[in-house]
């Protein structure tokens, strides 16, 4: 099978999918539907094939380059040698100095940082307004939903339905799970530039990757969560509420507070995750050989996933590498996916299925980030939890299948 034609399949099979998930399979959403396809082939054909785009995305690298090094001033001042500063002896292994803790890592604290003083500056609003507006007209959805959707991609899952807070308690159960789906199915801006300093040797460009991605599922985890719940219209509200701050210090350090929470939970995340996977190779180890090796999890997952990727474009000759990827992502978290894609020998992927993989994993749809989106949208809608919680796990499956047709649509279209 062509390999365009093996992505278009595996659109086709996703939506049947949910639509197979649907509450009522006779109110399929045609309009959303088209309306969401024709925005993710859009979105990717403007920002990676028309050279104007395609350049001012390129050069984000530099944007991660100057926070890269801005973060490693600010690291090797408090922590010296291990946070990137001069060592006070001979190096003899270069890659031991590295320190993802310590030398990387504290990027989020700064993101998170930048951000909130942009949200204060006015600047990130303007633009979070423009994406709710556009989803609104085209994907004919209702303004607090729309809102708190696009703003899931710069400010985060928890943190976006504070914008519509005064609104929660009048939006539908489908609507909630739109929100839900979306916050999963992306990721938050928080982490934009730690994922592009991982990826920067495996794609040029790699920011503009992760951007466009978020930015392609948005549509897609409206489409899905509109299947799979089908409604039409919601609640309107143009006025954001409830993330204020009172001058730019308070903006800077309330988001440097909150950064730091997201260092801890990813630091803790980090070691529980690949602890566990240790623990998990270790007692399948215990068991008889495989093909003449022993097992893995990561073996495992990719047997288990190769299906899946083979859908979105993956060749058949590499759909257990990736789909290793996708199962650690699914399972564990897409940060330890990245990683390990960041890791794997040269030519393991070829360039299409890198970049497949790359949109494809490119969310926050696992069973820790589901966790997180329960105990903040229960704090937010107490009185909604025995509904948010059947909904968040549900959530994990749509919002895997949102960044999976992500990355079908890239498979799909000449943008490599």
């Amino acid at each position: 099978m062509l390999p365009h034609l093996q992505s278009a399949l595996g659109i086709c099979v996703i939506v049947a999918v949910a639509w197979a998930l649907s509450e009522d399979r006779r109110a399929f959403p045609w309009r959303t539907v088209i309306a969401g396809l024709l925005l993710q082939a859009s979105l990717a054909l403007l920002l990676l094939k028309v050279p104007v785009a395609r350049a001012g995305l390129l050069a984000l690298n530099g944007a991660v380059d100057a926070l890269t090094g801005a973060t490693r001033a600010g690291t090797s001042f408090v922590f010296g040698f291990i946070g990137g500063g001069p060592p006070p002896f001979v190096v003899t292994n270069p890659t031991g100095m590295v320190s993802f803790a310590f030398g990387i890592l504290p990027l989020v604290i700064v993101i998170s940082a930048l951000a909130a003083l942009l949200w204060h500056w006015r600047i990130l609003p303007v633009i979070v307004k423009g994406f709710a507006f556009g989803l609104r007209k085209l994907m004919g959805i209702g303004g607090a939903v729309g809102l708190g959707s696009a703003a899931t991609i710069f400010i985060g899952m928890v943190e976006a339905p504070l914008l519509i807070r005064p609104y929660l308690a009048k939006l539908s159960r489908g609507e909630v799970f739109v929100l839900m789906t979306v916050g999963l199915a992306s990721v938050a801006g928080t982490v934009f530039f730690l994922y592009a300093s991982i990826l920067k040797d495996v794609v040029p460009g790699a920011l503009g990757h992760i951007l466009t991605a978020s930015m392609m599922s948005l549509p897609a985890a409206i489409l899905i969560a509109r299947v799979m719940i089908p409604e039409s219209g919601g609640v309107e509200t143009q006025a954001a509420s409830d993330l204020k701050y009172r001058s730019s210090m308070d903006a800077v350090a309330r988001g440097t507070e909150d950064g730091l929470k997201i260092y801890l939970q990813i630091l803790a995340m980090l070691i529980v995750m690949v602890a566990l996977v240790a623990l998990g190779d270790s007692i399948l180890k215990l068991l008889p050989d495989v093909a003449g090796a022993p097992l893995s999890l990561e073996r495992v997952f990719g047997w288990l996933f190769a299906p899946v990727v083979w859908l979105f474009g993956v060749p058949a000759n590499e759909a257990a590498t990736a789909g290793s990827l996708m199962g650690t992502k699914t399972i564990l978290n897409e940060l330890v996916a990245y990683l390990n894609l960041a890791g794997l020998p040269k030519g393991a992927l070829d360039p299409r299925a890198t970049l497949i993989m790359i949109y494809a994993m490119c969310g926050f749809a696992n069973l820790g980030s589901a966790g997180i989106l329960i105990a903040g949208m229960s704090t937010l809608m107490p009185e909604r939890r025995d509904e948010i919680v059947p909904l968040a796990m549900r959530a994990i499956l749509s919002g895997t299948m949102a960044s999976g047709l992500t990355g079908a649509m890239i498979g799909l279209l000449p943008v490599v």
